[in-house]
């Protein structure tokens, strides 16, 4: 069973994907990673978040894994001044490492991806060592809120949620986390959540181009046409609407995520 990343690596959104750090994506772990700890970072992406884990933990182990092998090469160059960082192409079901190899294992926007995430919180917590910590955060789109609502932007949730639970993903994993931590066996579990927000003109205009222009130049949009949930004409009619709304001077707009600290 591997993931089924529904997003692909285009430069809509590796934009959105460099621009995270551990301060903006990861301020609920930021206080357990001290200097000498071991981190597996599942599905890395670019190494944004890697590079500043790396930082924290040095001189400690951190690998940076990814399903995908061409986006570790993005993850080489982002975490180049770091030597404590490997990297490896790795599928968070089933993990090519020793039980307890960590201290930690964390994982950001992964879980709602994967096919089978209570199956992938039980091998994040395989391979962390007994009073080690699993940490995931995901976002959880029923729970994103804007201001304007262009026409144009109504699609958008209906397209993304037929796209992605067709790939075998749920959309709103950040309400569900603290849910599949129990099924997947931790008694030990914080949990959180808190919002990332877009409303200067520059962040509007980022943000709308990041998700605006997934809907059209991405894979979310290969497999919206492929699996017939939207025309070409349709998911135009999105991102115009994306744009309409980055244009509104009021505009405003909230990602909530769900955030667990699972003690192994």
């Amino acid at each position: 069973m591997t993931p089924a990343y529904t997003h692909g690596h285009h430069a809509n959104v590796l934009s959105s994907h460099k621009w995270r750090t551990v301060d903006n994506s990861a301020a609920y772990l930021a206080g357990h990673l001290r200097p000498g700890l071991s981190v597996l970072d599942v599905g890395c992406g670019p190494g944004t978040i890697t590079a500043g884990i790396a930082e924290r933990v040095a001189p400690g182990r951190v690998v940076a894994a990814d399903s995908a092998e061409s986006v570790l090469d993005e993850a080489r160059r982002n975490t180049a001044g770091a030597d404590n960082v490997e990297f490896a192409v790795a599928d968070v079901h089933a993990l090519d490492y020793a039980d307890g190899t960590f201290d930690i294992v964390h994982a950001h926007q992964v879980l709602q991806h994967v096919a089978d995430p209570v199956g992938a919180l039980r091998e994040m917590r395989r391979v962390t060592r007994p009073g080690g910590l699993v940490a995931a955060r995901d976002a959880d789109f029923g729970a994103m809120i804007w201001y304007p609502e262009p026409p144009g932007m109504a699609d958008w949730p209906p397209i993304y949620y037929a796209v992605a639970r067709g790939n075998g993903g749920e959309p709103d994993a950040g309400r569900r986390l603290l849910s599949w931590a129990r099924a997947a066996g931790f008694t030990d579990v914080t949990a959180t959540s808190s919002t990332w927000c877009y409303a200067t003109p520059a962040e509007r205009e980022w943000w709308s181009e990041s998700w605006g222009g997934r809907m059209i130049r991405s894979s979310v949009a290969e497999h919206a046409v492929a699996g017939g949930h939207a025309t070409r004409e349709e998911l135009q009619r999105v991102y115009d609407g994306w744009k309409e709304w980055a244009a509104a001077d009021d505009a405003w707009f909230s990602v909530t995520h769900g955030e667990i600290l699972c003690r192994a």
